[in-house]
């Protein structure tokens, strides 16, 4: 199946709560309704004719400080042997998504690793919390907005524009001085 035609068959199944195909781009994708993402991400794994049961990726995605934020799912189907791309956006504040990890299992972790680097909500959830970063890190480092915050803890976060090795003083013993 091609992507115009899962489009089709998907804006017949929701209406306009699946918004359009961007055919264009390196990897076409489908833009869908945040609310809508659950009740979609279900269809396209059982649908017959469908049948994508791979998530391959589920990004977090900073558009600009006074943009919005998105979530990306990389899909496809083993069966089949076609991909999708989904979109969604959400507010920066406030705005949230349901879970797919009932869908996929792979999402549990995905979705948590979206919300420790960019802050986006996943309803219902079974263990939203962070992945990567402690429980009281400051801020989400992938948006776009985010200032890296100067000590934790009392030890110092390298910047990314310190030369090489700059902060890292601490691993540093008098013998190698």
């Amino acid at each position: 199946m091609t992507s115009e035609d899962i489009h089709q068959k998907l804006q017949a199944q929701f209406g306009d709560r699946v918004r359009e195909l961007n055919s264009d781009a390196i990897d076409p994708y489908v833009m869908v309704e945040a609310a809508a993402i659950h009740d979609v991400s279900d269809y396209l794994r059982h649908d017959a004719e469908l049948q994508f049961d791979l998530l391959m990726c589920l990004s977090g995605m900073d558009y600009g400080p006074d943009k919005t934020l998105g979530v990306v799912y990389n899909l496809a189907s083993m069966s089949h042997r076609h991909k999708l791309t989904i979109k969604v956006e959400v507010p920066r504040e406030g705005g949230s998504v349901p879970t797919v990890s009932d869908i996929w299992r792979t999402a549990e972790w995905h979705e948590r690793e979206a919300y420790d680097m960019c802050g986006m909500q996943f309803e219902n959830h079974p263990d939203h919390r962070r992945i990567l970063l402690p429980d009281d890190w400051e801020g989400f480092p992938l948006r776009k907005d985010y200032e890296v915050q100067e000590f934790y803890h009392g030890i110092r976060v390298p910047y990314t524009e310190d030369p090489p090795g700059v902060g890292m003083e601490i691993y540093r013993t008098q013998d190698q001085d």
